[in-house]
């Protein structure tokens, strides 16, 4: 049976122009099905109403780098899931094998309007295992899946040297050297199996024993799963960069604290940046520069801009609070809404799906009295796939 949802003339912020409009939104089992001033007929006559008018009305908010769901709230260890310390190579590791779904956290996400997240692990690792992306309401993680292997998690600067530092990989020279060696040594693995016939070798003596590591970066060496890079410090984003050029691989930088001293430079080299989080203290050296003007400056050099809590660091529900302080500092509210919409899900590869409003992507919405980027904005109703997964009293529901 199909389920209908009709958002009667809300305020819409579709995040792909700059501009506003009043209309109607329909959606059937989930995805958006028409877009007009005006929607009628059988399938509207059918539908869930919600009259939206006065309301603002925005696309789910994406978050491009979070460990929702690897870190529980007020756990401790119990539910500390995000970082494998016993070695600094595991890109074996899945998020989706370790994420908690019942945890409060996902609760919070919707009332902050959050519907999808990139999550993953930690940056203990150098290479630290394979992100997802997954929708924020959810029983069980395989039904909340949009991307279940979206990118390859690595990192670079203090802390891979601080977790590994009696380890064998204490200086910024070694993390990269030891990226580098596993890149190689899975370009010769993935040569020893095509010159024994792979897939269709019948003599499996031939051959190259199975290695869980390397068969988890072959999709990387390909071209086919980004790398996420963890990098802070301005040298540390171009190591990245150089390694991403050396071996012809796609590239996602996250964090890029330094990103204001270097606008210009990676403007020009066109990878996908992502920043935050950047509430709170500089806990570190690598921090010293973390601010809000950040991605208003690299919004403003031409980079595509993604804004990020890191959560747990930053509570995911404060997500738009973050874009609103980085429209504080200078960015465009239409940039700082692309930020945590349409960008982000560019950054983690699920654009088809989500990030915006537009006919035949999933019918996520958020229902706003007031701007998001405000504290004092009131989150009416959180729709995740056609249907409502938080609401406060103050529309009227036909």
């Amino acid at each position: 049976m199909n389920r209908y949802l009709l958002l009667k003339q809300g305020t819409i912020h579709d995040a792909v122009s700059d501009t506003t409009f009043v209309a109607d939104i329909l959606a059937a089992d989930g995805k958006i099905t028409e877009i007009a001033p005006v929607i009628g007929g059988r399938q509207a006559n059918e539908a869930e109403v919600i009259d939206a008018t006065g309301i603002d009305v925005y696309p789910g908010f994406v978050d491009a780098h979070c460990h929702l769901g690897l870190d529980g709230y007020a756990t401790g260890f119990a539910g500390q899931d995000f970082n494998e310390t016993g070695d600094p190579v595991t890109p074996q590791l899945s998020a989706v094998d370790a994420i908690n779904p019942q945890d409060e956290t996902f609760r919070m996400a919707r009332e902050g309007g959050v519907t999808c997240v990139s999550t993953g692990p930690g940056s203990s690792n150098i290479i630290g295992g394979t992100f997802c992306v997954i929708k924020t309401c959810g029983r069980r993680v395989d039904d909340m899946i949009v991307k279940e292997k979206s990118a390859m998690k690595i990192a670079f600067g203090e802390n891979p040297k601080n977790c590994y530092r009696e380890k064998g990989a204490s200086s910024r020279m070694s993390v990269a050297a030891k990226l580098r060696e596993v890149l190689n040594q899975t370009i010769l693995y993935e040569k020893k199996r095509e010159a024994a016939g792979y897939p269709d070798a019948t003599d499996y003596l031939k051959l190259p024993p199975y290695d869980a590591k390397l068969e988890a970066m072959i999709p990387v060496i390909r071209g086919e799963m980004p790398l996420k890079a963890h990098a802070h410090r301005a040298d540390d984003i171009f190591t990245a960069i150089r390694i991403a050029k050396e071996f012809h691989l796609d590239l996602r930088i996250d964090h890029v604290t330094d990103g204001a001293l270097i606008a210009e430079d990676l403007a020009k080299e066109g990878y996908p940046v992502a920043v935050g989080p950047s509430f709170g203290h500089a806990t570190k050296y690598e921090l010293k520069n973390k601010g809000f003007h950040t991605p208003a400056i690299l919004a403003q050099a031409g980079c595509q801009v993604s804004i990020i809590t890191d959560s747990p660091v930053t509570e995911e529900r404060y997500l738009p609070l973050c874009a609103g302080r980085a429209v504080h500092y200078g960015m465009r509210e239409a940039d700082a809404l692309k930020a945590i919409t349409i960008n982000a899900a560019k950054h983690i590869g699920v654009q088809e799906r989500v990030g915006s409003i537009e006919v035949g992507k999933d019918a996520d919405f958020v229902l706003v009295k007031g701007s998001p980027f405000t504290v004092d904005a009131q989150i009416l109703y959180t729709i995740t796939d056609g249907q409502t997964v938080y609401r406060t009293d103050g529309i009227p529901k036909k």
